[in-house]
């Protein structure tokens, strides 16, 4: 058993097997022992100090001159090689230092069992270190390498003295080995804070909170920091750890040498920024899953926090640079302003909550949806139009402010330096971003019927334009509106004039046109336009369709074109064709319906 305390005791190493009886009658090729013993030497014979695969011949010779060769046979068997210098690596008796590990593992267990145990998450991963515990083996912790701490282990004659200095007297020599490197890294939770002294950083960190590591190195490392901090502390190193997956290849392969597939993360950094990076990699997979790896996906990042930093700059444009932050006036909301503070804080609240998880995947997911879908590409469209009247400016800039300033606080823990930039362009802003709490949910800021009238809003505004787009309108066509039932709220005509060009909204009528229904009423709409010169238009397009789809359908009918064109061309082609004809009929559709 090999043990460190304060004192030196004495060990015994692990035995080299002596009977080898069996390898000289077998030729068993493990001819050069590394033992300085002349014993070992002389086992070896004529053989000592022979090449390998020169011994084997030899050996092959002298069995067929004694007449026992039966026969040669070729076999196909495992051969381990070096994973850098690619040289076959056989095995050699030599004395190792072991720590014998069922005690350990029987307290890791125990531990486990107890309330005060160390948390998983996902909890899936806890049975990885039970099931290593239960199966544990001694442990050899002895290698042969150049760099490491040295086994604290001395050796004179017979004698063995485990001790942290070197016992005293002459003659007396330190082993050359060095601890696994396992060993030494288990030892990070308390050796960092100063242990074995009491040290103020070891009374407050120790155990630490939180370890996040990935699932290939739960035995290698995990397990060997909590059996050696039990052992040496009586503590658990801390009090969740949680796993996170591998970054594949875009083909799922795990990154290697041998295959090349590794990426430079300072290549991606160059092309893209390391923010854009860290959030790739924060979000783009649930806690314990792999990821592949994507330039698409981090080209798709780096857009996000570019839509932020837009966002941000457009905010401080309109704020002015004398913007000084003021109080948002509740008692003056508008039903849109009701909706992006209602919309944020429920954000927040579930940001928070995935935050607090540790499913970075989720948390992002929520922030991601309320930038884009409901702060840049709705809010802060139809805040201009609330921006033009004096009454409500004020209360509008103080609601961007807000929300600008709780997206850049939110999103600062994945993108830290876009968020520090962003942070200290803001006014009234402290030193440094690290200085501010992160948003906390305020549920007096929640109007679940101004959250209502804002969705209905965008609702209406995604119809109606999704209906011009299938009707191959403009997006500016006119269109004239009614509504049945009284849900629309008061001021929502200049929205729909501005964002849809209605030139004649109507309430409590209907019209001839198509009808959306929604919870408390209907909308229908008509195309203001003059019908016949929107049938010349409709015939002059449908006529230049009819010409590129007939020329495209002798063109794919032509065997000669066919088997000279280059693949690219020939598919292009057919491409052409599908999408003129899918537009022709539409066209087709659209002025039968005039008629």
């Amino acid at each position: 058993d090999l043990e460190f305390g304060t004192g030196a005791m004495k060990c015994t190493p692990a035995h080299v097997p002596n009977d080898f009886a069996l390898a000289k009658k077998y030729g068993f090729p493990f001819i050069k022992v590394l033992d300085e013993s002349a014993k070992m030497n002389a086992l070896a014979g004529k053989y000592c100090g022979m090449d390998r695969y020169e011994c084997r011949k030899a050996l092959v010779e002298e069995i067929k001159a004694s007449g026992h060769l039966q026969k040669i046979e070729k076999i196909v068997h495992s051969v381990g090689h070096s994973e850098r210098s690619g040289a076959v690596v056989e095995p050699m008796l030599s004395k190792q230092w072991f720590v014998k590990m069922k005690p350990l593992a029987e307290r890791v267990l125990a531990q486990q069992n107890s309330q005060d145990k160390v948390e998983f998450l996902p909890s899936r991963f806890e049975k990885v270190l039970l099931r290593w515990m239960n199966e544990v083996e001694d442990w050899c912790v002895s290698r042969q390498l150049w760099w490491g701490h040295r086994i604290p282990a001395w050796y004179k004659g017979d004698e063995v003295i485990v001790s942290m200095e070197a016992p005293e007297g002459e003659g007396w020599k330190q082993d050359e080995d060095v601890l696994d490197t396992w060993f030494s890294s288990a030892l990070w939770p308390f050796a960092t804070m100063g242990w074995p002294e009491k040290t103020p950083d070891f009374e407050r960190y120790f155990p630490t909170s939180v370890l996040n590591t990935g699932y290939d190195i739960i035995f290698f490392w995990v397990a060997r920091m909590v059996f050696q901090s039990e052992h040496f502390t009586d503590k658990i190193p801390f009090k969740t750890v949680v796993i996170h997956g591998l970054i594949r290849d875009e083909q799922g392969r795990k990154m290697s040498k041998s295959l090349g597939n590794g990426i430079d993360p300072i290549d991606v950094i160059e092309r893209f920024g390391v923010d854009a990076l860290r959030y790739f990699i924060t979000t783009n997979s649930a806690p314990g899953l792999d990821m592949r790896y994507s330039d698409e996906k981090i080209q798709a990042a780096s857009n996000y926090l570019n839509k932020i930093w837009n966002a941000t700059r457009y905010v401080l444009l309109t704020l002015g640079e004398d913007y000084v932050p003021e109080e948002i006036d509740r008692n003056h909301l508008s039903p849109l302003e009701s909706f992006i503070l209602t919309r944020l804080e429920k954000t927040i609240a579930a940001v928070q909550e995935k935050m607090d998880a540790y499913n970075f995947l989720a948390a992002s997911g929520y922030l991601y949806d309320f930038v884009y879908d409901d702060f840049c590409s709705f809010y802060l469209e139809m805040s201009k139009v609330g921006l033009s009247n004096p009454l409500l400016e004020k209360n509008i800039k103080a609601v961007l402010y807000k929300v600008i300033r709780e997206i850049i606080l939110m999103i600062y823990p994945y993108c830290p330096f876009i968020g520090e930039e962003l942070y200290q362009s803001l006014p009234g802003h402290k030193a440094s971003i690290m200085e501010e709490a992160y948003p906390v949910f305020d549920g007096s800021l929640i109007d679940e019927i101004g959250e209502k009238k804002g969705l209905l809003l965008k609702k209406i505004i995604s119809d109606v334009r999704a209906y011009k787009s299938a009707k191959g309108l403009a997006p500016n066509a006119k269109v004239n509106l009614a509504f049945s039932g009284s849900f629309p709220f008061e001021g929502v005509n200049e929205y729909l004039r501005r964002f849809l060009f209605a030139s004649n909204i109507k309430e409590n009528e209907t019209l001839r046109g198509d009808s959306f229904v929604y919870d408390g009423g209907a909308l229908t709409l008509e195309e203001d336009v003059d019908v016949s010169v929107l049938k010349e238009s409709l015939q002059k397009e449908i006529a230049r369709l009819g010409f590129e789809v007939e020329r495209a359908k002798k063109m794919l009918d032509n065997p000669g074109f066919l088997a000279r064109a280059p693949k690219g061309k020939i598919e292009a082609e057919k491409e052409k064709f599908k999408s003129n004809a899918a537009k022709l009929q539409t066209a087709l559709a659209r002025l039968a319906e005039l008629k």
